[in-house]
């Protein structure tokens, strides 16, 4: 069972980090002369990519996901950026993930586009035991194309559906269902119960070539869903031309522009400076 298909996908058409959130991860970083990142769910390791860049002096990074795939391709994507930085790859669940040295203790705790994915409480558990007495949580998204209202991803969404049935799909897994409880409840009942909320508008405008790429680097709508028995790739195929065919009609209407907004909580240990 498998959530994503494509690392190199994910890689390619996935939105990065916006550089106002990365300015803030940054800055929970003052202080500390040679911090320690986890992260979890790191997928092709795009936060790790830009505070490797942001922050030089960063002494070790541990990207955590239980898809060695990703990790294979995050690899690739941090070789030319990690410096002298030791960098460690962990192919295990957030929760599962323990001290990889003695005397180990990570500054900043990040996860991007995948908390809904842990058991969160777990996994917090998890950072409580292996982070520093001021580390910081950092939990940081901001939906999916399924997730946002235009006309033109309503439309994208129907056609979608019109192949793989009306629930969301998570990956070979099943169907999708929302977490029973607040990303901010979550964190206030760990002992990283001190939480800010950051918002940062961003406008994306995108092409039809760069949402079908998207569109297989999802859960909901990779490739592998849509085989048939004999027929491996045909019907993926069918669905990219037609999906392809509707984004090209709203390109020249009213375009493929997402206005969406970039979260992050960011929480410390209550009492924590």
């Amino acid at each position: 069972m498998t959530l994503f298909d494509s690392a190199a996908d994910y890689a390619r058409y996935r939105p990065g980090i916006p550089d106002e959130a990365v300015r803030l991860l940054t800055e929970s970083l003052d202080g500390f002369d040679r911090p320690t990142l986890l992260d979890l769910g790191s997928g092709t390791g795009q936060v790790p990519a830009a505070l490797l860049t942001a922050v030089p002096r960063i002494a070790r990074v541990d990207l955590v996901d239980q898809d060695s795939d990703m990790l294979r391709t995050a690899a690739e994507q941090l070789r030319p950026l990690h410096g002298q930085a030791t960098v460690a790859f962990h192919a295990v669940p957030a929760e599962a993930f323990s001290a990889p040295v003695s005397g180990y203790q990570a500054d900043l705790v990040t996860c991007a586009r995948a908390f809904h994915w842990l058991d969160r409480p777990a996994a917090l558990r998890m950072a409580d035991r292996v982070t520093s007495p001021t580390a910081a949580v950092a939990v940081l998204g901001d939906g999916s194309l399924w997730t946002y209202e235009a006309h033109w991803t309503a439309a994208l969404k129907a056609l979608i559906q019109t192949y793989l049935g009306d629930g969301r799909r998570a990956g070979t897994t099943g169907t999708y269902t929302g977490p029973s409880s607040r990303y901010e409840d979550d964190l206030a009942e760990s002992a990283f119960s001190k939480v800010t909320e950051h918002r940062f508008p961003v406008r994306r405008t995108w092409t039809p070539d760069q949402v079908v790429g998207y569109l297989r680097s999802t859960s909901f709508a990779q490739p592998s869903l849509f085989d048939e028995p004999g027929h491996a790739g045909r019907r993926h195929a069918r669905f990219e031309q037609e999906a392809h065919t509707l984004l090209e009609e709203y390109v020249h209407g009213e375009g493929l522009v997402e206005d969406a907004v970039f979260t992050m909580l960011l929480a410390r240990r209550g009492g924590a400076a």
